[in-house]
């Protein structure tokens, strides 16, 4: 018997010392996610979900806020470089940048390391970032769906709108859309539809124009972002009470461009952006780079499908009626 043991055990001895050591296919890899906003705003909080619903079970995940919603713009350098003192502390396989602010101040010095970059929510043309041909980046491009959002309004407003006003913040999205929907004019006429394009930086002059939109000849507004204005101090104000304000006092019907939007007591609806689905989509490409593929393969993806999601109460509360066409394919909040 303990010959038999011996044989056995020089034979595995000897596999031990023939075949090769391979690695866990799938190990567990460190992701760092640098956020241009905080956790708290409902876009990141939606496109964290994403990722993590497909990386968040195999990979260890940490997140850096640069909070450049809350913070003034002269600190968003700062907030930069806090950021890359995070990305030293290790030797990290996979890099995500959200957002455009993250992407602004960062590219300049991810592009000369190795480490793969994948950015999400990217509204401006990253070719103004630096980023288009670097064989370590690549990600996915946010267009808010602002032209097929207005057209549908055709199809919802009886009778059919002339004229909508699109109400943002002065944040990066908000500027950024107006360079690359509006060629930096605030006003454009699309099929027989006026819009003229406002960027706030308070919630008085906010206020005025909601209270002024009808009177000012507007059939329809269109909430974009809000989450940068401040109060008469200077001071952010909370945006859950900026959309409650202007959906209880707007005297024309609200949609909205995102899902965070739209709600009881928010606006009626729209062709709107998830978070989620941007998330979803960078983690995919997360997982392409870290099972071997490099980032210069992977082409940039615009993520512009974009669903129909809408308020049932506030349908009611506007005594709208949805299409067919449009109420078989929406997502309903409430």
């Amino acid at each position: 018997m303990p010959t038999i043991i011996r044989m056995i055990s020089l034979s595995c001895l000897a596999l031990i010392l023939v075949v090769p050591f391979q690695p866990a296919i799938g190990a567990e890899k460190s992701i760092l996610v640098i956020e241009s906003y905080h956790k708290e705003y409902p876009w990141d909080a939606s496109y964290k979900r994403g990722i993590d619903s497909v990386l968040g079970d195999r990979h260890q995940i940490e997140y850096f806020e640069m909070d450049t919603k809350r913070r003034p713009s002269s600190e968003y350098k700062k907030r930069a470089e806090l950021a890359w003192n995070k990305y030293k502390e290790k030797k990290w396989d996979l890099v995500i940048l959200g957002d455009d602010n993250a992407l602004k101040y960062l590219a300049p010095k991810f592009i000369h390391v190795n480490t793969p970059v994948v950015y999400l929510g990217i509204n401006n043309n990253p070719r103004n970032y630096g980023v288009v041909g670097r064989d370590n980046i690549t990600g996915v491009l946010e267009r808010p769906l602002l032209k097929r959002s207005i057209l549908y309004l055709r199809t919802l407003l009886i009778p059919k709108p002339k004229k909508v006003l699109v109400l943002f913040d002065n944040g990066t999205t908000a500027k950024t859309i107006q360079q690359e929907e509006f060629k930096g004019h605030s006003s454009l006429l699309l099929n027989d539809v006026y819009m003229d394009l406002a960027l706030v930086d308070n919630f008085y002059k906010w206020k005025k124009l909601v209270l002024k939109s009808k009177k000012n000849h507007y059939d329809a507004i269109v909430f974009g972002l809000y989450h940068t204005i401040k109060d008469g101090s200077g001071n952010n104000v909370d945006a859950e009470e900026i959309i409650k304000w202007s959906s209880q006092h707007t005297p024309i019907p609200p949609f909205g461009f995102w899902d965070f939007s739209i709600g009881q007591g928010k606006a009626i609806g729209g062709l709107v952006l998830f978070g989620e689905e941007q998330g979803r989509i960078a983690a995919n490409i997360a997982c392409e780079i870290l099972s071997g593929k490099r980032p210069g393969q992977i082409k940039p993806i615009t993520a512009e499908r974009g669903h129909f999601f809408f308020s049932k109460s506030e349908l009611n509360r506007w005594k709208m009626t949805l299409p067919e066409e449009i109420r078989k394919k929406a997502e309903f909040t409430d």
